[in-house]
């Protein structure tokens, strides 16, 4: 089969041919039509030092992926071949106290496909069947690419009680702009976004925010008495992982504020302490989706009539992965995804 795989612990990838991979007792072997690219790839592809300590080489890399069903294993009860299906790339142990406590997104042996484990920038991915999802009824294949980093902006989004709250994100990339749809399907007052790419705060309007704010040339302040808001933000997310986001943020926050970050930060950062001790500020760390709740949760959404369609801009075919990662890498355009098919 076609796999984008890392021979060695070294900068680079190749489209190569690979096995197919085995399916075992209790899991599933899946056909991958669509995946998407996530931040985390251009971090293996480039063998930074992040990848070079966390990343077990030689593999296929990817996780975000959406398929159809091939084969199961003699223990899988639930999913059948022929269904239409997308995999939580974390596989946990099921026994440690988290896992045990059904709080397995905080398993502390989690594994990660395309990182730990052979991923599904391939023509074929094993998974579990426990981490298997299954759309009922069917959904476009490459919106089913992205439940990975959907779920991560659902997981950021719902953290907090949004109704009728002043929602400010900072990072306008796919999960952030994900993240702004939901916060305003869910019921949030305002919603802002800042970023310093023309193209992704464009794409935030699409999306719905009431203020796509580009920080190289305005601040958040300013943002906050154009919509005549007399007091701070309620709900901060953090998307971006740039250092001077989350100072601003807490900036701009009102008393009792809730923060929630997912963007892993690109540099140390400094943070007035006194400000969240004296404003009682909630800030809470965000990983990966809750198994499976969120889950259902972007299910659901999506079948009230939720839309992130306008974050995924870009496909290319397998053979032409230079150009899907390079787009990506430039960081202005929605959701990249290759085909396939």
């Amino acid at each position: 089969m076609r796999a984008l795989y890392k021979p060695a612990a070294a900068p680079g990838l190749e489209l190569v041919d690979r096995p197919e991979p085995q399916r075992g007792h209790g899991e599933v072997k899946i056909r991958v039509l669509r995946s998407g690219i996530c931040g985390t790839d251009l971090h293996i592809a480039a063998w930074d030092d992040w990848a070079a300590g966390a990343v077990n080489a030689p593999l296929i890399v990817g996780h975000e992926f959406a398929g159809e069903v091939v084969e199961v294993g003699d223990q899988v009860r639930d999913v059948r071949v022929g269904d239409q299906v997308s995999g939580e790339g974390h596989i946990v142990c099921g026994t440690c106290r988290n896992c045990r406590a059904g709080r397995r997104h905080l398993c502390i042996r989690t594994k990660s496909v395309g990182v730990n484990r052979d991923g599904a920038f391939a023509d074929y991915v094993v998974l579990p069947e426990s981490n298997v999802w299954v759309h009922h009824p069917p959904i476009d294949a490459d919106l089913a690419a992205v439940f990975d980093p959907f779920g991560n902006a659902v997981h950021t989004a719902l953290s907090f009680p949004l109704v009728g709250e002043d929602v400010l994100i900072t990072g306008a990339g796919p999960i952030g702009l994900m993240a702004a749809a939901v916060c305003r399907h869910v019921g949030a007052r305002f919603v802002v976004i800042t970023d310093v790419s023309a193209p992704r705060l464009e794409l935030a309007k699409r999306m719905g925010v009431d203020l796509a704010v580009d920080v190289s040339r305005q601040r958040v302040a300013a943002a906050q008495r154009e919509l005549g808001m007399v007091e701070g933000f309620d709900i901060g997310l953090e998307m971006s992982g740039h250092p001077a986001a989350l100072p601003e943020m807490l900036e701009n926050m009102n008393h009792g504020g809730r923060i929630a970050v997912l963007g892993l930060p690109s540099a140390p950062i400094e943070i007035d302490w006194g400000k969240i001790v004296t404003h009682m500020i909630t800030v809470k760390g965000i990983y990966g989706r809750e198994m499976f709740e969120t889950w259902y949760a972007m299910s659901a959404m999506l079948r009230s009539g939720l839309s992130i369609a306008p974050v995924i801009t870009d496909r290319f075919p397998a053979e032409q992965w230079h150009e899907a990662f390079e787009t990506t890498r430039a960081a202005r355009s929605g959701k990249v995804v290759i085909d396939w098919s």
